[in-house]
């Protein structure tokens, strides 16, 4: 397993957190230039009945608390789901200078699927690194998303 695999992998045990509580399961890890996991955070927005709950959100607020500052400009994050505007925005304002995720999201992706954020004419350009544990992350969400179907 390569080091992007094994933070992609604890994302993915953070996904099935959220999975395990109804919510849709995706989990994500932000990761210090020192190797520390700075960050986690998972979907609450069921349990918290609040649109901002998403996994990126939570970890990134977690990681600026652990730092003591705003700015994750040394620091990758590791989502299970292709980023959202708002967490994509997030993501440029924390200053992340690179994201991998696992699943595209074409819905509501916004780091290529729909459009890429970053590509825009902001101050900051994350590097970006898609389809990482992609098969896992992919089939999490499908046998969620069926489970809801049947419900």
């Amino acid at each position: 397993m390569t080091e992007h695999e094994g933070y992609m992998a604890r994302a993915l045990e953070l996904a099935q957190e959220a999975l395990a509580e109804g919510e849709v399961p995706v989990g994500c890890v932000i990761v210090w230039e020192d190797g520390r996991i700075v960050g986690e955070g998972r979907n609450r927005r069921e349990a918290e009945g609040d649109a901002l709950g998403h996994a990126e959100l939570e970890a990134i607020s977690m990681a600026c608390k652990t730092l003591g500052g705003w700015r994750l400009h040394r620091a990758k994050l590791y989502v299970t789901l292709e980023p959202c505007p708002m967490c994509a925005g997030a993501i440029l304002n924390a200053r992340i200078p690179a994201v991998y995720y696992g699943a595209k999201d074409e819905s509501m992706g916004s780091c290529g699927s729909v459009l890429n954020l970053f590509e825009e004419d902001f101050g900051h350009h994350p590097r970006l690194y898609g389809c990482i544990l992609e098969e896992k992350c992919v089939q999490l969400l499908q046998d969620f998303f069926a489970k809801m179907r049947k419900k």
